[in-house]
């Protein structure tokens, strides 16, 4: 096992409105959760103009979040979110995920964990029941294929079969023209991949977060860099939870950042909110991470 890497992540966030906004009440999600691969050792948030008023909470999943509102006149918002994060090196997968999967594993499952896994075994907002996505997941997911294999080989062939293009989609893209048009962005195919697990039986939820602006020498940039990322996150049976990101083909290491995870993007939405006045508004996000 390797040694633990520490990323520095700034996280900056810039609307400018076509007339004065007289309030705005957001919420953010852009603190680093800490997690069992992650541990998070500074954080800071800024906003201009300075808010009336501050509040940092914790949502349903756990995941750390920021409300505030400002009351004064403004005709423009910057966000600012910096982090220190300690990530642990990647697990070995155990034998556990080397079984096949058993579909009635998470119905008999108990206790605590059942209520953990309810939240994401049926359908969410962005992430309905469906039959095409049931479909393509059935070609990886057969009898007797390790759990493993099954899990590599659909994010494989989603990377595959849909291109990265991100002028094709938006937030609020419905899952079948994602599967209709066969392309979209990281989210797109992070929920697409949630439904396919969700629709054989497999517990899945959405992890909101970033990667490597700038890998290691040797090895590639990755699809998402600059920007806020996202990937899927698989309950495997006897072993646990484990992430893998479709846009890139590959498994979450240390050259990722988690800030959260929900059901689908709607829950951890890196910031959102409402505003009174301000017109047509322009939105500018700009993100780096670095290893130290």
């Amino acid at each position: 096992m390797g040694a633990p890497r520490v990323v520095h992540v700034v996280h900056e966030t810039e609307y400018r409105y076509e007339a004065p906004v007289s309030q705005s009440w957001q919420l953010a999600h852009l603190a680093p959760r800490a997690c069992a691969r992650q541990r998070v050792l500074e954080h800071r948030l800024a906003v201009s103009p300075a808010p009336d008023w501050i509040d940092a909470r914790t949502d349903a999943f756990g995941n750390a979040v920021a409300a505030f509102a400002i009351h004064a006149a403004h005709e423009r918002l910057d966000v600012v979110a910096e982090s220190r994060i300690e990530i642990a090196p990647p697990v070995s997968d155990s034998e556990a995920a080397l079984r096949p999967f058993d579909p009635s594993a998470a119905i008999r499952t108990g206790g605590r964990e059942a209520l953990e896994l309810a939240s994401f075994f049926g359908p969410s907002p962005l992430v309905p029941r469906s039959r095409r996505a049931v479909h393509y997941a059935s070609r990886s997911f057969r009898p007797g294929v390790p759990f493993i294999v099954a899990l590599d080989d659909l994010a494989h062939r989603i990377h595959r079969d849909f291109e990265f293009d991100a002028e094709a989609t938006t937030v609020t893209t419905p899952l079948e023209q994602v599967f209709a048009e066969r392309r979209g962005v990281c989210q797109d195919f992070a929920q697409l991949m949630i439904a396919c697990l969700r629709g054989v039986g497999v517990p899945a939820r959405y992890v909101s977060g970033y990667i490597l602006t700038r890998p290691p020498p040797g090895k590639p940039r990755l699809i998402g860099a600059d920007a806020s990322h996202a990937w899927v996150s698989a309950w495997c049976p006897g072993q646990g939870w484990i992430d893998v990101d479709p846009t890139n083909d590959r498994r979450v290491d240390q050259d990722f950042v988690t800030l959260g995870w929900g059901r689908d993007f709607s829950d951890v939405t890196p910031l959102r909110g409402v505003i009174l006045g301000g017109g047509a508004q322009e939105l500018e996000a700009r993100v780096t991470v670095t290893p130290e």
